[in-house]
């Protein structure tokens, strides 16, 4: 706990104890609460005075939250705040002067450099991860770094460095009684994620602490219309290996006591704990806000008789640990520590206005380098796509035991004792490309997860966070929604949002496309330009076998987060096998291939019609003389426009063919760039090829007609060349 002593105490007083508490240290603990309180209402004068932009207060929460900071330590154990924990973070050594820096939005912020609201945590010297707006993100992040932290303790020698890979940028520090600490409002209890976190952290026995700082209301909505019964310990209580304390919040003391139970039974190594904290809110939700709208007088009255400050104080009067005088020393100095942090924060520089695309992906290790271009070294015969994804898995994992790989079904068997006993086979997949790898790996590294795919996402996130390297599958593309929150505002975000203080290079392999017969709505679905359109989130999508176990190694080795296609159709297609190309194969992102040279038409296509292009182009020039150069991207984010660009001068004319819908589709931004920066080579207009704007059917005929086939490509050509 950072504090700083404002007086002593007399040698009689000091013996006496409080909860274990001696005075001077409940001294230190009344000053961090006036000193939280005493920038909560500086930012609101501020703002007032449009210096700076936005303020949400911490007021009310200030004895839950410095009672959990003391029963906590800063640097060794992980925090995921929320917005209302300024105490928190003042009591673990964040100091008034970064808060003020927020604020302002100065370059000098340590927690983004200006990139985020007040409010917003983050500290790598104290693991105080970085913060965000949307509630209930953090739950999940919390679990997965608890995983981590438990996974390092008994993989020690996984915390190696290496050079050339994601780990060479990763620093490791594990403790085998660590803490995960994250906290919530009242309201954020009802986003599923919260339920979604707490079964895991269940499930596995987790060192996590759950701390619900509970004023009442959900902006202007009070608990009891949202939480079944009003309270959410009632609700919680039946969970497993959990401890529970429900406690009044604004008692100092009864909420030191009750964080430290719940502390002592997490580092005791007996699962997770929840304390539920009464508290208030005696300011509005933030300044954007005006409570008296929908909180009578009377209520808001009843806030201020509980104000935790004044009943702290009143109590150390009472003890003799305070007096008047006292107090106001104590209040000068708190006052001059927040002008001053005021003074130097109005006149920090503001970032750079360039400096916004900084540290949207890693500047330390680009996968589209050359360092990730290596040739094959080929191993017996051809094989399909599933075998050549499965065969890289297996030799990463072998080559960098920080690689965890979890998902739906994914595991051969989750009762791993079936596995030794030789009694079954395993699973290993619903398309089985992660077929044997628990046998070989073991019920640690490759296990199967809860049907949810935020809980996927968010997991993954906080143990990339914390330095793994999770490699996780989502079965079908279809599914992919529930995950939505992680997947745009949180993993793709962590480095710029933070400053490149925290990264999350994870893997997200998807199963993704139609052209099977029967996949209909819910198993056929494309979508690739919504995760294209966000910004630090690479995609990838490759054709064959060659190129996935190529671009897949790449992608576990990179040190940005990868979504990574693979269509189901290609995985036993005949089309593209491949022998294997051995364990250092890799193909840097942004290269596309050529896949048949031309001159007449370039075509540009990825995925699964891509081999549907090379039947088009191989009849036209077989029947017609028509000479068609097929570029297959590759990968969408980063994509090759230089590749495109030299095909297009070359032939003059350009076709787009894709399997996702063709309005708002990923060829239209392909196709206005070529408009834009290659419109004086242009033969004919660019046309586009792609689905129907309708969702995939089930009956064969329909499907057929949905998605772009063979002939239409070849028509489209056609068409393009008769122009």
């Amino acid at each position: 706990m950072s504090s700083k002593v404002v007086q002593s105490v007399p040698a009689a007083m000091a013996e006496k104890t409080y909860e274990g508490l001696v005075p001077q240290q409940l001294l230190d603990i009344y000053r961090l609460m006036v000193l939280s309180r005493r920038i909560d209402d500086r930012e609101i004068l501020l703002k007032r005075q449009q210096k700076i932009h936005f303020q949400v207060s911490c007021a009310g929460h200030e004895a839950l939250l410095v009672a959990a900071a003391v029963n906590l330590r800063a640097g060794y154990d992980w925090f995921f705040p929320y917005y209302r924990d300024r105490a928190l973070c003042l009591a673990l050594g964040v100091s008034p002067a970064s808060q003020f820096l927020q604020a302002v939005g100065a370059a000098a912020d340590p927690a983004s450099g200006g990139r985020q609201m007040p409010s917003h945590w983050g500290s790598r010297e104290h693991n105080i991860f970085t913060t965000s707006s949307p509630t209930g993100t953090q739950f999940l992040q919390a679990v997965g770094c608890a995983e981590a932290g438990r996974y390092f303790t008994h993989h020690p020698a996984a915390d190696a460095k290496a050079p050339g890979d994601y780990r060479e940028f990763k620093n490791v520090q594990h403790h085998p009684d660590e803490v995960t600490f994250v906290s919530t409002g009242d309201g954020a209890t009802s986003q599923g994620e919260f339920w979604e976190s707490l079964n895991t952290a269940s499930l596995g026995k987790l060192p996590v602490l759950y701390v619900v700082e509970d004023n009442g209301y959900a902006i202007s909505v009070p608990v009891k219309y949202q939480t079944p019964g009003g309270n959410i310990s009632h609700l919680v209580a039946n969970f497993p290996n959990f401890h529970f304390e429900e406690c009044d919040g604004t008692d100092l003391l009864e909420s030191f006591a009750a964080m430290r139970r719940a502390v002592q039974h997490i580092r005791s190594g007996n699962g997770p704990a929840l304390v539920h904290g009464h508290v208030i809110r005696p300011y509005s939700h933030s300044l954007s806000d005006d409570d008296k709208l929908y909180r009578p007088e009377i209520e808001r009255k009843q806030d201020v008789g509980r104000d935790p400050i004044a009943r702290f104080q009143k109590f150390l009067i009472a003890e003799g640990i305070l007096d008047p005088a006292s107090i106001q020393k104590l209040q000068h100095e708190v006052d001059a520590e927040v002008h001053a942090a005021v003074d130097a924060a109005l006149i920090a520089a503001f970032p750079r206005i360039d400096s916004y695309a900084r540290h949207v992906y890693s500047e330390h290790l680009k996968p589209t380098a050359k360092h990730f271009d290596s040739a094959p070294a080929p191993e017996g015969g051809d094989r399909t796509m599933a075998d050549l994804i499965n065969k890289c898995l297996h030799d990463e994992m072998q080559r960098d035991e920080r690689i965890v790989l979890f998902g739906e079904d994914v595991a051969d068997c989750s009762q791993h004792e079936y596995l030794e006993d030789k009694k079954l086979k395993g699973k290993g997949g619903v398309f089985k490309l992660t077929s044997g790898l628990q046998r070989s790996f073991g019920p640690d590294r490759v296990f199967n997860s809860p049907l949810a795919e935020a809980n996927i996402v968010g997991r993954a996130l906080g143990m990339a966070a914390r330095g793994l390297k999770p490699v996780v599958e989502i079965q079908f593309f279809d599914y992919i929604w529930p995950a939505m929150h992680q997947l745009r505002n949180e993993l793709p975000l962590i480095r710029w949002r933070s400053n490149d203080t925290f990264s999350c290079p994870a893997v997200i392999r998807v199963a993704i496309g139609g052209y099977l017969n029967g996949g209909a709505v819910y198993h056929s679905q494309c979508g690739e330009s919504i995760f294209t359109h966000t910004p630090g989130m690479h995609v990838v999508f490759p054709s064959n076998a060659l190129d996935a176990a190529g671009l897949l190694r790449t992608a576990i080795r990179c040190d940005d987060p990868v979504l990574f296609l693979e269509h189901k159709r290609l995985y036993r297609e005949p089309f593209g096998r491949a022998p294997y190309p051995g364990p250092e194969y890799m193909i840097p992102f942004g290269k596309a291939r050529i896949w048949k040279e031309g001159k007449d038409a370039t075509v540009v296509t990825y995925g699964a019609t891509v081999p549907r292009t090379l039947q088009a182009a191989q009849r036209l020039e077989r029947e017609h003389g028509i000479s068609v150069e097929v570029l297959d991207l590759r990968t969408l984010n980063p994509y090759d426009f230089e590749a495109i660009a030299d095909s297009v001068r070359k032939t003059n004319r350009v076709l787009i063919v894709h399997e996702d819908m063709l309005s708002w589709g990923y060829g239209a931004e392909i196709a206005a760039r070529i408009g834009s920066e290659l419109f004086d080579t242009l033969d004919a207009p660019v046309q586009r090829l792609a689905a129907k704007d309708v969702f995939v059917a089930y009956q064969p005929q329909m499907e057929d007609a949905i998605l772009p086939q063979t002939a239409d490509i070849f028509t489209a050509i056609q068409k393009l060349i008769a122009y």
